[in-house]
């Protein structure tokens, strides 16, 4: 009982040496917490990668998704009619929709009437080197989460936006 009792007490003098290191106020928590929580209004979009084609836009939430390694997640903004020719990833690939309906295809060829659509809240996961294919219907904000570095392969090298200069 002793024991717990003394645990206990070094457990708060620990927390609190800690909260006065961190200022003693709920606005030194916030402050940490800014660095790796998002609300949507925060996140910040930039140009996609050039092995997208134009139009989408891309947001880093964590990590480095292009790091030789290391955990990244990203959400990518779409406009309606977007259209992601097939490919595939060395890694799995962990897809969230957040918004708009995503249309998703498996093969080496883009064919629209065997997509599945995918609405806000869906959840896939792509295993290394399964050949696939998308497209909006209507704005689309995908999350998108896994291991660096993120490689596109497109099965038809003609389909790659880098190689159109």
């Amino acid at each position: 009982m002793k024991r717990n009792l003394c645990f206990c007490l070094i457990l708060m003098l620990l927390g609190g040496m800690w909260w006065m290191k961190q200022g003693g106020s709920s606005s030194a928590m916030a402050a940490s917490a800014e660095k790796n929580a998002f609300t949507p209004d925060t996140i910040q979009y930039g140009p996609a990668p050039s092995f997208m084609a134009p139009g989408a836009q891309l947001a880093v939430l964590e990590g480095n998704p292009m790091a030789p390694s290391g955990d990244y997640t990203v959400r990518v903004k779409m406009p309606d009619g977007y259209r992601i020719a097939p490919h595939w990833h060395p890694k799995r690939e962990n897809v969230t929709v957040i918004s708009g309906a995503f249309k998703v295809g498996m093969g080496d060829r883009f064919d629209e009437a065997s997509m599945m659509s995918f609405p806000a809240g869906s959840f896939a996961y792509l295993d290394p080197d399964m050949h696939h294919y998308a497209m909006t219907s209507g704005e689309v904000v995908v999350q998108i989460h896994g291991t660096s570095p993120v490689q596109f392969n497109y099965v038809n090298p003609e389909d790659d936006p880098s190689r159109k200069k």
